[in-house]
């Protein structure tokens, strides 16, 4: 690749800033997750494995829905699927103005899960066909920066909000509020604009009359990302919830404090997924993805050997190096696979069920000490690195 391979071409251009914006609301509302935990914990008097059924719930939303929302897709287009998954994203975020119960807020929770699941089956493939192949990567982190600008947004203001000082109200309902009408207002927005269908290369599974998952899930080199996808995602969403409650629980900081700690290191996050993209316009995805890989595995070790200050740098530089996984693993898996592309995307999309993974996370810290928890996002980063060396490879051929 050449530093003067272009990122996109003139008659994307539109679709695809139109597009980008989604991956900063999916952003805000999978990152507010990260502060509710610690929420929910003190007022209504739960423990870390009790609150970790905030991530259960959300992401067995994208586990159940992953695969109609491809179906969907597969026949209405990107469009129509933008469009419904903003309309029950709003909807569920409406929805926590009647809650009171933790039970109704869970029920909320897996509202959102299955709108997200839409928007992101749709616009994750879709911006990867927004201009060359050979920069298929870097665009998609560079969309992915807007995820990371959500996230940073979302604990930043949620979490000053909820963690508020000051004796004044923390009702979870009123961001939630304001994102649904927002979310809605954007909906309407998408109903009136054309984005354009793009046409996919046509893969020998197609022309010998086979297609759809069955087939998707034949190419073992997919399995593997798709697996590499997941540990991703055990890991990431894992670290993510775990955050505040580490950070306060080793007596490290405040509650309010952590919240700006957990932003900075997503403003680490999103400058790493800029810096990656503008880096791959010039490295192979795969090999900046080994380097990244490693980074985390040793960012991990450290964090769990308790070494203070050191362990809680390594936690926050970790978000730098996992930082262009996501899109590049899932731009590596899909860019072989032409008019399978919707298809495997579905699949790719169930990956956010790793965060359940927190649900374990969540009682090794109830039951053991804050720093062996981190076992798990140690284990799943392992997965990520031996995926990237394999990609390696399999690039060089």
């Amino acid at each position: 690749m050449t530093k003067q391979s272009k990122l996109t071409e003139r008659r994307y251009v539109v679709p695809f800033v139109l597009i980008t914006t989604l991956f900063f609301l999916w952003g805000f509302a999978r990152a507010i997750l990260d502060v509710l935990n610690k929420h929910f914990q003190d007022e209504l008097h739960i423990s870390i494995t009790q609150s970790s059924f905030i991530q259960v719930t959300t992401y067995l939303g994208y586990f159940l829905m992953a695969i109609p929302a491809g179906l969907f897709i597969r026949r209405y287009g990107y469009r129509y699927g933008v469009v419904f998954g903003l309309v029950l994203f709003g909807l569920g975020a409406l929805a926590f103005i009647p809650s009171s119960t933790f039970t109704a807020f869970l029920g909320a929770l897996f509202v959102i899960g299955c709108g997200l699941t839409f928007l992101e089956t749709a616009a994750n493939p879709y911006v990867t066909e927004l201009g060359p192949k050979e920069t298929a990567s870097s665009r998609l982190n560079l969309s992915q920066t807007f995820n990371g600008m959500g996230c940073f947004m979302a604990t930043l203001l949620v979490g000053g909000f909820l963690f508020r000082e000051d004796g004044g109200t923390t009702d979870v309902a009123v961001p939630y509020a304001i994102m649904g009408a927002l979310v809605l207002g954007i909906a309407l927005v998408f109903t009136k604009v054309k984005l354009p269908e793009v046409t996919e290369e046509v893969t020998e599974e197609r022309t010998s009359g086979a297609s759809g998952i069955g087939a998707v899930l034949r190419n073992r080199w997919f399995v593997f990302g798709l697996l590499a996808l997941l540990s991703y995602e055990v890991a990431e969403i894992s670290i993510n919830s775990y955050f505040v409650n580490f950070v306060t629980d080793t007596g490290w900081m405040s509650k309010l404090d952590a919240s700006r700690v957990v932003s900075l290191a997503l403003v680490i996050f999103m400058v790493g997924r800029f810096v990656g993209s503008w880096i791959m316009r010039s490295m192979r995805a795969e090999t900046l993805l080994l380097i990244c890989a490693i980074g985390t595995v040793a960012c991990m070790v450290l964090t769990m050997l308790n070494l203070g200050t050191v362990s809680l740098v390594a936690l926050i530089a970790n978000y730098l190096f996992e930082a262009i996984m996501f899109p590049t693993i899932f731009s590596l898996s899909v860019q072989e696979l032409g008019n399978q592309k919707k298809s495997a995307a579905s699949l790719l999309m169930m990956t956010p069920i790793g965060g359940c993974g927190f649900l374990l996370m969540g009682w090794l810290a109830d039951n053991t000490s804050p720093f062996l928890p981190f076992i798990i996002p140690l284990a799943g980063f392992a997965v990520v690195l031996s995926y990237a060396y394999a990609a390696q490879r399999h690039g060089e051929r």
